[in-house]
């Protein structure tokens, strides 16, 4: 996403590289008319259309400032969101009592990576994984994967961090 936003980015800069450089033609044409001869319709015209087109850079260049700025302030409203969501994530990890190995494996599981590719990232073997997850889904009180991600999703969506099944929030 960020090399697409850069690609827009250098194409939009460079469009206005060409725009200047018309733009340049058409008040040095028009700057030309109005020395060298009478003032008429044409050579007014003319040199409002270079004016205006020189507004326009002005006004694209200055748009394209507050959105690459935009750009930049949502990225890091973005990866503090991520920061915090992790955080979220591990404290209800605490809550539930979830070992190490039950952390990796849950976070793992959070970013959707399937029991088989968990068991290779770990070094170890798929029945291992899958009895950590049976772990994690008894501690969390779910039962199963979609469950035990759709839990965190509510958690955003709902009143926060949650205290272990069964029992109450304070």
């Amino acid at each position: 996403m960020k090399a697409q936003g850069r690609s827009q980015t250098v194409a939009l800069a460079l469009f206005m590289v060409l725009q200047s450089i018309a733009a340049l033609f058409f008040v040095a044409d028009a700057v030309r008319d109005l020395v060298d001869g009478p003032l008429g319709v044409e050579s007014v015209i003319e040199a409002l259309t270079a004016f205006v087109l020189v507004f326009g850079i002005f006004m694209a260049a200055w748009q394209l400032r507050l959105t690459l700025e935009r750009m930049a302030a949502q990225g890091r409203a973005l990866d503090i969101a991520r920061g915090d969501f992790v955080r979220i994530i591990e404290t209800q990890f605490d809550i539930w009592g979830l070992t190490a190995a039950e952390r990796e494996v849950g976070m793992l599981a959070l970013k959707g990576i399937d029991i088989a590719e968990i068991a290779r990232l770990r070094g170890s073997a798929q029945g291992t994984v899958r009895t950590q997850m049976t772990r994690i889904y008894a501690k969390s009180g779910v039962s199963g994967r979609a469950q035990f991600a759709a839990w965190f999703v509510e958690e955003l969506l709902g009143d926060g961090i949650s205290q272990p099944h069964g029992e109450e929030k304070t």
